[in-house]
């Protein structure tokens, strides 16, 4: 399903302001632009306030591909007890955990101790209302 908006060729400033134009360039798909593997991506609801740190608020849509692999600091979408939760992904030497955003030691559940913590896809774009 495309999704087409107007779409402004001129970028607006984020300092003082400039004459402001009505010029529309064409209409974008958001859809082009924020799922770049169809089958593999789903959008998800975040219930809660453990990744506020990150920009991450209670509301918010994420949008998750399924078919990426984490990187370090990546934020992931874990099944963690049969409950999906979304966490930081973060490797260490030869260690992986997930984290919140807290940076003590005992706030980071260890992947390679916990092998049946299952990654399920890494979060692309987050969605949120000013």
């Amino acid at each position: 399903m495309k999704l087409l908006l107007p779409f402004h060729l001129h970028k607006v400033g984020a300092g003082f302001p400039s004459p402001a134009t009505d010029y529309v360039e064409d209409d974008i798909d958001l859809n082009a632009h924020l799922i770049k593997n169809i089958p593999s991506t789903f959008l998800i609801r975040v219930q809660g306030k453990s990744m506020n740190s990150i920009g991450i608020h209670d509301g918010d849509l994420l949008v998750v591909d399924r078919s990426l692999n984490p990187k370090n600091f990546s934020t992931v979408i874990a099944n963690i007890n049969e409950e999906l939760v979304v966490k930081t992904f973060i490797k260490e030497k030869e260690q992986s955990f997930l984290s919140s955003g807290s940076k003590k030691l005992n706030d980071k559940i260890n992947l390679t101790e916990n092998p049946e913590i299952l990654i399920w896809g890494i979060v692309t774009y987050t969605i949120h209302a000013l």
